[in-house]
């Protein structure tokens, strides 16, 4: 796939109003969390001995990849638009040193493909120490990381400065049992310019939507 910047028409944006007053007025950020249901990607990592995290990776950016929302950035001229896909950017944890890396992979929609991208990066680059391991991160990524050893309710995160980043930042957590399911702490940091509640949730009921239909990935 070639990346590719629309820009957006301020003139026909039905959230024109909405970003300036965001972005100048309101600088509001926030971060919605929620309680997924795993089942079928747990079903399906038993079924083919597969890693849970890139799995569940997959499932995460189908969603952001139908949401445009969550694809928004500047260009390098300072024009807001939106990518036509984005690649996942995560972090690699260094059980030695407690230290964490940056990893992006290519993105694909078949989940064979992305699977195979995401554990090949996980082992190339796995013994790479720093902050960004893999190089050449491309413009166009969203921020997944997991925090495996805790099973959260709610998340907060913020930035200090302002920036012109408008990705957002999903994280996820400690996946437990409940009542014969699985569930897993899932949350996403958002810049208010670029979505509302309604763009959030659907984001993560899309998130959801896709794990329910793991049985069906790579057939």
């Amino acid at each position: 796939m070639v990346a590719k910047f629309n820009q957006i028409d301020f003139e026909t944006w039905e959230r024109s109003e909405y970003f300036y007053y965001y972005i100048n007025k309101i600088k509001c950020k926030y971060t919605l969390t929620a309680q997924l249901d795993i089942t079928p990607i747990i079903t399906l990592k038993e079924q083919k001995s597969l890693k849970l995290f890139p799995t569940f990776l997959y499932a995460i950016m189908r969603a952001v990849n139908e949401n445009k929302e969550f694809r928004m950035a500047y260009n390098q001229d300072k024009q807001l638009g939106y990518w036509n896909f984005v690649v996942p950017a995560y972090t690699l944890f260094h059980e030695d040193d407690k230290t964490f890396s940056d990893v992006w992979s290519d993105y694909n929609e078949d989940f064979n493909t992305f699977y195979s991208n995401v554990v090949n990066d996980l082992n190339t680059y796995k013994d790479v120490k720093g902050i960004k391991a893999k190089p050449n991160q491309p413009k166009n990524f969203c921020s997944v990381s997991s925090i495996p050893w805790l099973s959260f309710s709610s998340f907060a995160q913020d930035t200090y400065e302002e920036s012109d980043f408008l990705f957002p930042l999903i994280r996820f957590g400690k996946y437990y049992k409940k009542d014969d399911r699985s569930f897993i702490p899932f949350a996403v940091f958002v810049n208010h310019a670029v979505a509302d509640g309604y763009h959030t949730s659907k984001l993560i009921n899309d998130v959801q939507k896709f794990v329910n239909k793991a049985q069906q990935w790579g057939k």
